[in-house]
């Protein structure tokens, strides 16, 4: 074999693999951005449908809590009707505890004392009916 031959030859395949991930990032991209032309403004009030019918439906305790994580992941606070239908659910699930830090989430979502307090009153029928405390009420 002679030497011009042993030096194109690594050039070859380094050439090869180049043009490879170059069609890869490609297609990569075009897949990025496939997914993200579906996306769409979900409202406040479609938002709050979706939730309170997922906890509707919630019928254990590892979809409770993931529906929590993902009602108290946005920048918003739920609405009272979510958090009425998460109650409910964690009541349903028999699962105290996270009734209770239904509304610890409520207290930091909300950020002030006064927005919080609304909500307790608001949410005071349902507490009652539940038989749900909070963390302050508990003397935690």
């Amino acid at each position: 074999m002679n030497r011009l031959a042993t030096i194109s030859r690594p050039l070859a395949v380094a050439a090869r693999a180049q043009a490879a991930r170059s069609a890869f990032a490609a297609r990569s991209a075009v897949q990025i951005r496939n997914y993200s032309a579906d996306h769409h403004e979900e409202t406040y009030e479609h938002f709050t449908e979706r939730f309170v019918k997922f906890f509707d439906n919630v019928d254990d305790l590892f979809e409770l809590q993931r529906g929590l994580n993902n009602a108290f992941g946005y920048d918003l606070v739920p609405a009272p009707s979510v958090v009425e239908a998460a109650l409910k659910a964690a009541r349903r699930v028999n699962d105290y505890p996270t009734a209770v830090r239904i509304f610890e989430g409520v207290k930091v979502k909300t950020g002030s004392d006064a927005l919080y307090k609304q909500y307790l009153e608001e949410l005071a029928p349902i507490k009652k009916e539940l038989g749900i405390e909070t963390k302050e009420e508990l003397g935690l």
